[in-house]
């Protein structure tokens, strides 16, 4: 029994033993790191009330885990910025061609980093003493800092109204305006402006006073110049903390297929930063963005500051991929927890529920994906700097299939070391016959297709690898199929009440047709092509500004006492809805009422008033873009829409003509052709 009871009390020991060890050295890691000083206070904290808890506890299983979890994020981590403008802007260029706009914002962005980071700290010194003066002058200068001296208050308070500075470096003790004064004149003019007192008049009630004041640091003189070196530079860094260039939350919008991903992948690169993807599409809890209270069973951080850990640094550029397909249930709103994330005035002080202590997160620049900004909620959008990828020409598809998605498809195949190659009459029939997309992802199977399949005969047929393989025009349908795609506007006849519009979707432009016949009724609109209910409107406006002005396109007054009209959108399982479509539907009603057809190969967008003003309307990229593809020669648009305009690319403007209007009555006689002959 005695030597059982000495056995288990020596047990005891070394188990304590062990505890305190374990301990201690928590104690000494989070000493180590970089932590603030109040979460280190906080985790100290923590470390202490593990003390007096047993180990075999949950309690002490959870605090160990949730310390050993704060050590290891990179508090005070972060990769260095590469800031060379011309390299950044090669590796843009290189890796994605065109997308001008897009490039030019990340170039804007890395030139006011460039520019702030090369300013130089400026310093303001105030003495009485002449050789005090020359002194810190000397020894500031050399560190490369912007010096101004005055020799009293009252010349510091004009050279404070005449030059910002960063720190201001006074004696307390001077004639006329002391350094209390020299303080108050500063911070009424700049309160985060930063001071050092020096004085050989030093007290602990008069450092007190003045460190309540704002004072930063308090120098008794005689002071060493290595004392005021590290203090200006303690002062600077606490200043350039606070001062981070605040990155912008950009969201890149567009179709899918044009980049936006892989657009991410280069800023990184060219920043020298490391580069973080999370996908945010189908997401519907909260707790994947602040994470879960240390109370819950296997509760771990938000993916934010998981994903941060994982990659070691403080400042990486973090893609929120698909924001606008973000869920919303009984357990949160996370779009709602994504505003502390990406508002610029919270994100120093986001606070993870798991770590429960505020994380800086004003270093990471943030970017936003999304098809379309409709579903992102409003106080979300209002932090995003919106850019617009628009999808691609066919010239601009053929450039890129030829510079990025044809290697790409001869390394995927196997054929980097046979002489494969194409010709650019068939890469441009491949765009045009078996694509129709505003982004590059079918165009990447069908190249991916080409070479699968001349991959196989080279297998099949023992085609010597000496030999060249051209892949020309004529080849192309033996190897994708007939055509999928035709120019459904220019190989169709004109019809009375049939005209051509222009849609925007999420997957890029459109053409619809719309279709209007009468037919003997009690004066009824019918509506059908599962149209929406903004949709619904524009036609019945439509047909009410017709109704309203009978005279002027020469229709009987009563035509609608007997008449029923329909309005058809073919595809009527495809939902319809949008702003745009007015101006065509009164285009086919008056084409209908008048008997003359309408030019097949012009299409038309726009809203339409009751007093027949045309009104802009959005995505008149993709619509140009939609319309060229289908073989359209004549556009017609709102002259208020003239920015969106002239922003078109040069091949647009070159191939298609387009109409600027303010009011339907100056498009009738370009786009109605004369009444069918009987």
């Amino acid at each position: 029994f005695i030597m059982a009871f000495f056995t288990k009390k020596d047990g005891k020991e070394e188990e304590d033993i062990y505890y305190e060890s374990d301990l201690e050295e928590a104690r000494e890691s989070v000493l180590k790191t970089g932590m603030p000083e109040t979460v280190k206070e906080s985790v100290l904290k923590e470390i202490e009330k593990l003390s007096k808890a047993g180990r075999s506890s949950a309690e002490y299983t959870i605090g160990i885990n949730y310390i050993d979890y704060l050590v290891s994020l990179p508090w005070n981590i972060s990769t260095a910025d590469n800031l060379d403008i011309k390299f950044a802007q090669s590796v843009l260029d290189q890796d994605h061609y065109g997308l001008n706009e897009i490039k030019d914002r990340i170039l804007e962005y890395l030139a006011v980093r460039i520019l702030k980071s090369s300013q130089k700290p400026k310093i303001l010194v105030v003495d009485d003493e002449k050789i005090v003066r020359m002194n810190l002058d000397h020894v500031l200068t050399k560190e490369g800092y912007t010096v101004l001296t005055a020799e009293n208050g009252i010349e510091a308070r004009k050279i404070l109204e005449a030059n910002p500075v960063n720190l201001i470096i006074t004696d307390l003790k001077m004639q006329e305006m002391d350094g209390m004064g020299v303080l108050a004149a500063a911070k009424e003019k700049d309160p985060g402006v930063l001071v050092i007192m020096i004085t050989g008049y030093a007290d602990v009630s008069t450092a007190v006073s003045a460190m309540q004041k704002g004072v930063f640091d308090f120098i008794s003189k005689p002071f060493k110049l290595d004392e005021v070196r590290d203090s200006v530079e303690k002062a600077l860094a606490a200043r350039n903390a606070k001062m981070v260039t605040k990155g912008p939350v950009l969201c890149f919008t567009g179709p899918p297929g044009t980049g936006k991903t892989s657009l991410g992948i280069s800023i990184a690169r060219s920043l020298g930063k490391k580069f973080i993807r999370v996908s945010l599409a189908g997401l519907n809890d909260e707790a994947q963005i602040r994470g879960h209270r240390r109370s819950y069973v296997g509760a771990l951080p938000g993916r934010i500051i998981q994903e941060i850990r994982r990659a070691g640094s403080k400042n990486p550029v973090f893609m929120l991929d698909e924001i606008d397909k973000i869920g919303q249930d009984f357990k949160g709103d996370p779009a709602a927890a994504l505003l502390e994330v990406l508002d610029p005035e919270q994100q120093a002080n986001f606070i993870d529920h798991y770590l429960d202590v505020p994380f800086d997160l004003s270093d990471v620049m943030f970017i936003m994906t999304a098809n379309t900004i409709d579903p992102i909620p409003g106080p979300l959008l209002d932090r995003l700097e919106i850019l617009t990828l628009s999808g691609y020409t066919e010239e601009e598809k053929e450039k890129i299939a030829f510079n990025h998605l044809i290697p790409k498809a001869i390394k995927n195949t196997g054929l980097e070391e046979f002489p494969v190659e194409i010709t650019p009459e068939a890469v441009r029939r491949v765009v045009r016959e078996y694509t129709r997309e505003a982004g590059l992802r079918n165009l990447q199977r069908q190249a991916d297709a080409i070479f699968r399949k001349t991959a196989r005969s080279i297998l099949t047929e023992n085609d010597s690898a000496k030999d060249k393989i051209s892949i020309t025009e004529d080849m192309i349908p033996d190897l994708l199929g007939p055509r999928k795609f035709y120019f459904e506007v220019t190989e169709v006849k004109e019809r009375v009440g049939v005209t051509t519009g222009l849609a925007w979707t999420e997957t890029g432009g459109e053409i619809i047709f719309i279709e209007a016949s009468k037919m003997k009724g009690k004066g009824e609109l019918i509506l059908t092509g599962s149209l929406g209910n903004v949709m619904r409107e524009s036609a019945q406006t439509a047909l009410s500004y017709i109704r309203s002005n009978t005279e002027i396109y020469e229709i009987q007054e009563d035509f609608f006492e007997e008449t029923d009209i329909h309005i058809h959108v073919p595809a009527g399982a495809i939902p319809k809805d949008g702003p745009s479509a007015g101006l065509t539907i009164a285009i086919a009603l008056v084409s209908l009422l008048t008997g003359r057809p309408c030019r097949r190969d012009v299409a038309l967008t726009g809203e339409l008033t009751l007093s027949g003003r045309i009104l802009p309307v959005g995505g008149i990229k993709e619509k140009a873009l939609a319309a060229r593809r289908a073989g359209v020669k004549t556009i017609v648009f709102s002259a208020k829409n003239e920015s969106d305009i002239q922003n078109l690319p040069k091949t647009i403007h070159r191939d298609l003509q387009i109409i600027q209007i303010h009011e339907l009555n100056e498009v009738i006689e370009k786009i109605l052709l004369q009444p069918m002959t009987k």
